[in-house]
């Protein structure tokens, strides 16, 4: 890690507000500064604005090169993560976690409150230096930092009581992987020597990546989560352990964790950097877990918990007549392919197989998505469409199960993006293709 000298922080802490692009831009003004460490830790001090709020409070964190910024986790999903450890751990407490892939520390940090001995173990030198600079100025004193090769710690590590481990999903030329058994390193070569060396392991991965298929080749699991934020797909989660489930009968957490976070529009400060201690063996903990985001996944208005085996057997009534409610999964549910479930479950009737909208004629409270009061459905025809529309000039397009796109819908509707007004194009059960024009509600 490169040592950031007394005037290039002065620089920093003077600019945090300031257009990085324009600074490079004027770098021979400012006699002195280390210029591109400057500009690093602007540009990383901004990101952690938006995706780790609580750490851009505190002053002279250090921040990373932007790709290692960009594949850590938020401190949305971080915090969500801590609160499914903390549901599962025992009521004595477990006492030790290893993060056998350390990278910015963002995870690491987050559950180390909830452990007496923790390990980071990270292949990158430079993320293990700014890793051991950056937990004590969070508190976090007690983690071990080593510089070691994750698989390679893995085979002399003591036993632990949870495992931590998010391999990389780039392939040895940089390209993108969708199976867990590509990524690096092979969980599934490694299972059982996880499972020799922890009673749990949680594997974070790539909303990208086939989960089916994930559960299928791990013997272990005991549990999966598919977190979306803001209804974007984030992360995939396995819970590995000693009392797994068949395949067919894990359970799948569907969780959407909210946008909301600290407002941080100032540059960062010595504040703040305790908050609430949520057990009784941490001394301090960086992050409160609102209650909200822990692990719960009732079938609330944010979660739904599912089996591939209630998939498979839920009885799901189809509908080729709109009307009354109209009722959008949100991301999570349809990546984990709860599309069958979703319907039994609040006895709603879907339009059709692949188009994964569901319908109802009385409002639906609690649905784990959008709803929306339909007021109009027409046929692709361009005299019932200009009925349809009426003339608006703006609204917001969807497609589900219907050939085209957006981007060629709205020209040929002369319709722009925005508004309250939603326009869905989909297919129905008799495979007719239809608009259908409706609000939020």
């Amino acid at each position: 890690m490169v040592i950031i000298d007394e005037i290039t922080r002065q620089f920093i802490r003077s600019h945090y507000n300031e257009d990085v692009r324009s600074l490079a831009l004027q770098s021979q003004r400012y006699k002195g500064v280390n210029m591109p460490v400057a500009l690093t830790q602007i540009a990383g001090w901004r990101k952690a604005v938006e995706k780790i709020p609580s750490w851009s409070k505190i002053e002279d964190i250090v921040y990373p090169v932007h790709l290692s910024l960009e594949q850590c986790s938020s401190e949305n999903t971080a915090r969500f993560k801590a609160g499914i450890i903390e549901s599962i751990i025992s009521e004595n407490g477990d006492e030790s976690l290893t993060d056998l892939t350390g990278g910015f520390g963002i995870d690491c940090a987050f559950l180390a409150p909830l452990f007496q001995r923790v390990t980071y173990v990270e292949r990158q030198q430079e993320l293990c230096e700014i890793a051991a600079y950056n937990f004590p100025l969070l508190g976090l004193d007690k983690i071990q930092v080593i510089h070691e090769d994750g698989c390679r710690y893995l085979r002399e590590m003591p036993p632990v009581n949870w495992i931590f481990i998010d391999p990389a999903r780039r392939d040895k030329q940089g390209g993108k992987v969708f199976a867990i058994a590509d990524c690096e390193p092979n969980v599934v070569e490694l299972e059982s020597l996880l499972l020799e060396k922890a009673e749990h392991v949680m594997v974070k991965l790539s909303p990208m990546l086939d989960l089916s298929q994930a559960i299928n080749e791990l013997k272990g699991v005991e549990a999966a989560y598919v977190i979306s934020v803001g209804n974007e797909c984030k992360e995939l989660l396995l819970i590995l352990g000693h009392n797994p489930l068949p395949a067919e009968q894990v359970v799948v957490h569907c969780v959407n964790l909210s946008t909301k976070r600290t407002g941080v529009s100032e540059p960062p400060s010595y504040a703040s950097l305790h908050c609430t201690n949520r057990t009784t063996k941490a001394k301090s903990i960086i992050c409160h877990i609102p209650a909200d985001d822990l692990g719960q996944t009732a079938n609330t208005d944010k979660n739904f918990s599912f089996t591939r085996e209630q998939e498979s057997n839920a009885i799901c009534e189809y509908t080729a007549k709109p009307d009354g409610y109209l009722y959008e999964p949100n991301a999570s549910i349809l990546k984990a392919g709860a599309f069958r479930s979703i319907a039994m479950a609040f006895q709603l009737k879907k339009l059709h197989s692949n188009s994964h909208l569901y319908v109802s004629n009385k409002p639906i409270d609690g649905f784990p998505g959008r709803r929306f009061h339909i007021s109009g459905v027409s046929s692709p025809n361009k005299k019932e469409l200009s009925g349809l529309l009426g003339g608006i000039k703006k609204a917001n397009l969807s497609i589900r199960n219907f050939p085209s796109t957006t981007a060629e819908l709205g020209k040929k509707l002369n319709v722009k993006d925005g508004g309250d007004i939603y326009l869905f194009a989909t297919t129905l059960a008799d495979e007719r293709k239809v608009m259908i024009r409706c609000k939020k509600c």
